[in-house]
């Protein structure tokens, strides 16, 4: 019994030596089978009746130019390996997700265009409440079969007002987090300098800043005027893709330090509820 195992080692270290050790390639396949990219980013995009169609429409607008872009189109080519994949997903209240992109390779002007393309084809729509949280939680399960092994992984949400149903956003922040996936936000605040709706909170990039975005050199690029919003989503995506973004890039000058309420959507929410009773 003892000799056959002898021979079976003596037998596989020779196999060993003359195979030589596992290439790096093989090593990488054994530790992703997706194809590598530099990041995988979900693009989580608020559709909640809040935004007004024609929010709707300028906001996709400025996705369909940044595909285009050749600042972004370079800052996906700067990268080590040259390329991303990227996924679009419209949200709403919980359970009111849908993907408009599936996951799709983005690394020249061709698969940037083919983005673009499928954007600017999809239908608008519009649907009721807000869920920060279950859209946070909704974007980081797409990791799991995107099919790709991003050196970051990244989520980018934009809305323009706070979360208002299903999980504390905190919450659903911590755990999106503790899964190694950093979250970035694009507050809207169009609406700012006019009277605002009842479920509108003051200083929306704050409460961005302190309740929903997370991870390393997470950040923020404010939306405050119709015109900045292709700008604004270029700027972002460039920033994400080279990974050099600072951690908040203000709209305005900040004012009084106060904690912020992050369940501040929550109690309108339930405020407007007693007022119909």
């Amino acid at each position: 019994m003892r000799l056959g195992w002898l021979r079976w080692a003596l037998v596989a270290l020779v196999a060993w030596f003359s195979a030589g050790p596992p290439s790096a390639h093989a090593q990488s396949l054994t530790q992703a089978t997706g194809v590598p990219v530099d990041l995988e980013l979900v693009l989580a995009v608020d559709i909640s009746r809040s935004m007004d169609p024609d929010e709707q429409a300028l906001q996709r607008a400025g996705y369909v130019a940044a595909f285009r872009d050749p600042e972004v189109l370079r800052a996906i080519r700067s990268g080590p390996i040259g390329r991303i994949a990227v996924t679009y997903v419209e949200w709403a209240g919980t359970g009111l997700q849908r993907v408009v992109l599936p996951w799709t390779l983005v690394e020249d002007a061709a698969s940037g265009e083919q983005v673009a393309r499928v954007l600017a084809a999809a239908p608008f729509d519009a649907q009721r409440r807000t869920s920060i949280s279950d859209a946070l939680l909704y974007s980081a399960a797409l990791f799991t079969n995107s099919g790709f092994a991003g050196n970051r992984k990244v989520i980018d949400i934009s809305g323009d007002g706070p979360n208002n149903q299903g999980m504390a956003v905190v919450h659903a922040r911590d755990r999106v987090l503790d899964r190694g996936i950093i979250i970035n936000g694009l507050p809207i605040m169009l609406k700012q300098r006019w009277p605002s709706g009842f479920f509108d909170v003051t200083n929306l990039d704050i409460y961005y800043e302190d309740c929903v975005i997370g991870g390393f050199g997470a950040f923020i690029v404010t939306v405050v005027d119709p015109d900045e919003f292709i700008s604004a989503i270029r700027r972002k995506l460039v920033l994400e893709i080279a990974s050099a973004a600072p951690r908040i890039i203000p709209a305005q000058m900040p004012g009084p330090l106060e904690p912020t309420d992050c369940l501040a959507g929550e109690k309108l929410w339930e405020m407007w509820m007693q007022g119909m009773e």
